[in-house]
């Protein structure tokens, strides 16, 4: 039996040698690369939180004491010795395991994350509630250093400095968030210098003082005085300790006899302190070290192989290739990402036009506001971004952008159902938000020609533009349609229509079929939108005399291009019965497209059935 069985079965890891952790360490190692081969996942910053993940463990007494991971990216040596091992096979599967931490999962999972910068601000909550309570316990926040781009952060960071606060923050420095890291802060990390032995040395000293009997307690005093006076003498305070938090570092994060040492340290002193480890991203794993961008986050792959890279076209290519063409004939445009410059498509741009692309880093909020201000000095700026990252620069998209009426074009991907990642990242939100902002035209292009009519509009606009799209390709010719100005037509049967289909997007395809099923029946005329809002002109009279009309819409029901675009016809048609098919009050699970569609009612199959019933 490995050990990793033997923990999952109850026995302590705190009860390992420390050659057992090594053993232990490289079992998880294998676990990690064996799921993820099958099932795809977060490898490389998986990998190289391992020993510090164990460290933690042993140092910690969980539950009681809580561990709140950053984005989540590190946290599967976390579940694998929490309970988890003999369900890992699951990981990011329907109704597996989630990729990410999440309390309805495990009470070890103290908050739940996904996206960047959350970790400091959700610890030092629950570290003073617990001290509200009375609770000595601990809490400790686990973030990557590419997390120190977002802003939150320091917010968090400004608000730690209390002294009888037991908050330890884990520092995991492995030079890279998804992309490379970018910076001044980046650059800042970089400088420390290793202060093993400087640790080992304070450590001992402390026992050979203590042990001393009678005068121990006064050569200890004076000993910190001397080591306090040549601290100032020869150095700055670091940026931590500025702000009245403990210091420590850089620790190897791979030494895991070397973290307990210093993590221990840090308990005693039952004062907010920083760990800074370094870490090497897909540690253990020849390839992943080798390009730990590439194996950031990988599907399926041959294990023994690795990952092979190959020239693949999906929206996010086909996006970047339309924007560089732009750039080429117009020297006013220029590309912000904030550290997703591969997974939006932008290499080919960055590589043609490096002086016109910008990676802000984990900085969505600065993004945007970036790209107003480009715009306010006459550039065209493009933003491309994931729509569940997006949310978080709603602020600056109301009042930097939509206020000042400046045409920034946010390219926005994964839009829709997201395969895999599941609740944290699935991009069905950004309609609702998007479509109350004032001035803003928003595109749903379907197939890969729409794209490039929607980036043409957007470009052309005096005005705040979004076009979103989904993760993987175009769905390829299924049927006919009549194309329009920004919609397009499909009718079914040779009856006068009853039935009418508003739907945009990626969905539409299903809705297709359905409708095509229906036309058997009787009279259904479908319309696709590839601009949602303003709604085109039009729209309202190929749905006149219609007397049932039904809106499918991937995304949430409240609030969204649904419920928005039925309050606009409702008031062009009266009498007509108005019905929404989108996501109800519910988070979106884990699952392939195909799944999730089949679990909300997205599938040709279940649309026929609802389409139909309006009907009845």
């Amino acid at each position: 039996m490995s050990i990793l069985e033997e923990i999952d079965l109850g026995r302590s890891v705190k009860s390992l040698t420390i050659q057992e952790t090594d053993a232990l360490s490289r079992e998880i190692r294998e676990k990690i690369i064996e799921v993820t081969s099958r099932s795809g996942g977060h490898l490389a910053s998986n990998l190289g939180a391992v020993e510090l993940t164990v460290a933690l463990h042993r140092c910690f007494d969980l539950p009681r004491d809580s561990i709140v991971f950053d984005v989540g990216h590190q946290c599967y040596a976390h579940k694998l010795l929490t309970g988890r091992y003999r369900s890992f096979d699951t990981l990011r599967r329907e109704g597996g395991i989630s990729g990410f931490t999440n309390r309805s999962e495990s009470e070890y999972d103290a908050f739940g994350a996904g996206h960047s910068g959350t970790s400091v601000s959700a610890a030092l909550g629950i570290a003073r509630a617990k001290r509200l309570d009375g609770r000595d316990d601990f809490t400790v926040a686990v973030v990557g250093d590419g997390s120190f781009t977002n802003g939150m952060i320091y917010e968090a960071l400004n608000n730690c400095a209390d002294k009888d606060l037991k908050l330890i923050i884990i520092l995991n420095d492995n030079e890279m968030s998804i992309s490379k890291n970018v910076g001044s802060i980046s650059n800042y990390l970089s400088s420390f210098t290793n202060t093993k032995g400087y640790i080992k040395f304070k450590d001992r000293l402390y026992h050979f003082f203590t042990k001393l009997p009678g005068v121990g307690g006064f050569f200890l005093k004076v000993s910190r005085k001397i080591k306090n006076f040549v601290k100032r003498l020869f150095f700055s305070k670091n940026y931590f300790e500025i702000l009245g938090l403990k210091y420590f570092g850089v620790i190897d994060g791979h030494d895991v006899q070397m973290l307990e040492t210093v993590i221990e340290h840090a308990k005693k002193l039952g004062t907010p302190c920083v760990i800074h480890v370094a870490t090497k991203k897909g540690k253990g794993y020849p390839p992943a070290e080798e390009r730990p961008d590439l194996y950031h986050s990988v599907g399926p792959f041959d294990a023994k192989v690795g990952v092979i890279e190959t020239a693949k076209t999906d929206f996010s290519t086909v996006f970047g290739s339309l924007l560089a063409k732009k750039a080429e004939e117009d020297s006013r445009v220029v590309a912000v990402t904030a550290a997703m410059g591969t997974g939006t498509g932008l290499k080919e741009f960055e590589e043609r036009f490096p002086e016109r692309f910008f990676d802000v880093g984990i900085a969505e909020e600065h993004a945007v506001t970036f790209c107003a201000g480009l715009a306010a000095a006459g550039k065209r700026p493009v933003f491309a971004v994931y729509s569940s990252f997006l949310q978080r620069g709603y602020d600056q998209l109301i009042h930097d952008v939509a206020i000042q009426r400046l045409p920034v074009v946010f390219a926005i991907d994964r839009s829709g159902f997201v395969p895999g990642d599941g609740v944290t990242h699935q991009g069905i939100y950004d309609t609702a938000f998007l479509l109350g902002i004032p001035g803003m035209s928003v595109y749903a292009p379907e197939n890969y020609a729409e794209l490039e009519k929607a980036l043409d509009a957007a470009m052309e606009s005096t005005l705040p533009s979004a076009i979103r799209y989904p993760k993987g390709g175009e769905s390829g010719d299924y049927g006919a349609y009549e194309t329009k100005e920004h919609y397009s037509v499909a009718r079914f049967g040779e009856m006068t229509p009853r039935l009418g289909v508003v739907t945009y997007g990626r969905v539409s395809r299903n809705v297709y079929k359905a409708c095509e099923a229906l036309g058997k029946e009787f009279g259904v005329v479908m319309l696709k939108l590839g601009l949602l809002s303003p709604l085109p002109e039009g729209v309202e009279k190929e749905l006149a005399g219609v007397p049932y009309v039904a809106f499918v819409d991937e995304g949430v029901k409240s609030g969204g291009v649904g419920e928005h675009t039925v309050a606009f016809l409702a008031q062009k048609t009266p009498g007509v019965k108005f019905a929404v098919k989108a996501i109800e009050d519910e988070v979106a699970h884990t699952g392939s497209v195909d799944e999730l569609y089949s679990r909300y009612g997205f599938d040709p199959g279940s649309l026929e059935k609802t389409l139909s019933d309006l009907v009845k």
